[in-house]
């Protein structure tokens, strides 16, 4: 499945700014699995400086900073990705890595080559995720066994959190805690993520935050609206043997073609698409769109192949 991916953010300055300086985390990876085939950034006015490389955590990032006075600040990705979910996975070793216990998990990390270090660092604290919370290690610990195989765990709570908590746009923000999240158990994308990394964390095991975006689809007979679609957050965890595997709390599911991964981090906090620091007064306004959807040449080729 190949995919064309528009995000746009636009900031309004009530009276201008005449300082912006900014850090854009939108650029798809490529893994097995994922190929960015196109990318392109639009940012308007034309920025003083630009550059662009890869951070600690090896996503791709645009710093980027305005010597200027304006009133709007625009900023459009636009991606062509290739998904092929059938590429990303190893069937025979996922099946024997899913049987792996917890109990086990915590010895092999104990290891000391390079990607068991790498791997334990996503098991301590972050910016946005503590280890300290009475409410959610409580949580976790009604699917964490030690003896209970870490994929069937994980499994249980991504089910458990599409099960208990609702999705309730604007009740949270990025300042939000995750213990006021626990106790009301409502929030969006990014905090069930969250919770998911901090359960799997008060259990002393590794679990890391992923940003990307993933495709909506319209009712049967309606069109869908160029825009609607959103960034979203989902988690990953490590299993020995094999590498990280994916969960999207918010929709119950392992993710495949319809996910598309930019960032890994500890937490939001790491990889926001857009954050910086502005000298400006007064109101400012944020709009995001975003659009996520085959690609015409892709669809075209098919019904092309199918034809014949």
């Amino acid at each position: 499945m190949i995919f064309d991916l528009w995000h746009k953010t636009k900031y309004k300055y009530e009276h201008g700014a005449s300082f912006c300086h900014n850090i854009t985390t939108i650029k798809p990876k490529s893994f097995p699995g994922q190929t960015l085939i196109d990318y392109s950034l639009e940012i308007t006015p034309t920025p003083t400086d630009i550059s662009q490389r890869l951070d600690f955590f090896g996503n791709s990032v645009t710093r980027f900073s305005i010597q200027q006075h304006h009133k709007d600040l625009v900023v459009i990705a636009r991606s062509k990705v290739e998904r092929d979910y059938t590429k990303q996975v190893n069937e025979t070793e996922l099946s024997k890595a899913k049987d792996v216990t917890i109990e086990e998990t915590k010895a092999y990390l104990k290891g000391t080559d390079s990607e068991i270090i790498d791997v334990r660092q996503f098991v301590m604290p972050s910016p946005l995720i503590s280890n300290n919370s009475e409410e959610i290690a409580a949580y976790a610990a009604l699917s964490f066994k030690p003896e209970r195989s870490f994929f069937d765990a994980t499994f249980e709570l991504m089910q458990r959190i599409y099960t208990d908590f609702d999705f309730v746009p604007g009740f949270t923000n990025i300042a939000t805690p995750l213990k006021d999240v626990m106790l009301a158990k409502k929030g969006v994308c990014q905090d069930f993520a969250q919770i998911a990394i901090a359960c799997i964390r008060s259990m002393g095991l590794p679990a890391k935050y992923v940003s990307g975006y993933i495709e909506t689809i319209p009712p049967a007979g309606k069109e869908k609206l160029i825009g609607t679609d959103a960034s979203h957050a989902w988690f990953s965890v490590y299993l020995p043997t094999y590498g990280w595997v994916d969960f999207d709390p918010t929709n119950n599911q392992i993710p495949k073609n319809q996910h598309i991964v930019v960032a890994h981090g500890r937490d939001y906090y790491d990889v926001p698409p857009l954050k910086g620091v502005i000298y400006s007064m007064g109101n400012n306004s944020m709009e995001v769109s975003v659009d996520l959807r085959p690609s015409k040449d892709y669809l075209t080729q098919m019904q092309s192949q199918s034809q014949q």
